[in-house]
């Protein structure tokens, strides 16, 4: 089964995403901050990341530069998780080179289509 990591810092916008994904059948690893997230990355290597993008310190999008530069973390697919649904917001989510983009509050049935679709998306490349 897929691993997802989940960059979160709000508890209950975790813990919904993390109960969601379990009942599918994905393992998940957590962390509250950017930075937490981006050592998880190294270490295990998961098959897709969501990504909020307001975090303390680090926020999302630098999070995302970090782990596009780095040669183990470059390839993994990064979806926002964001509250951001402005225009521009997704714009600069867009170039900042995230792979797909879910708005909260999250709408279940369209969250887990965009985690589908991209575990598949990656397996195929």
């Amino acid at each position: 089964m897929s691993l997802i990591l989940i960059v979160e810092d709000n508890e209950k916008n975790m813990k919904l995403v993390r109960d969601v994904l379990r009942v599918k059948g994905y393992d998940t690893l957590e962390a509250g901050t950017a930075e937490e997230g981006i050592r998880l990355a190294l270490e295990h290597r998961p098959d897709l990341v969501l990504m909020d993008i307001h975090l303390p310190g680090m926020n999302g999008i630098e999070a995302r530069g970090v782990l596009r530069a780095e040669p183990v973390t470059s390839k993994i697919p990064v979806i926002a998780v964001t509250a951001s649904v402005m225009q521009q917001d997704r714009k600069q989510i867009t170039e900042a080179g995230f792979e797909g983009y879910v708005g909260k509050p999250i709408n279940l049935k369209e969250f887990l289509g965009a985690v589908q679709a991209m575990l598949e998306r990656g397996k195929g490349e």
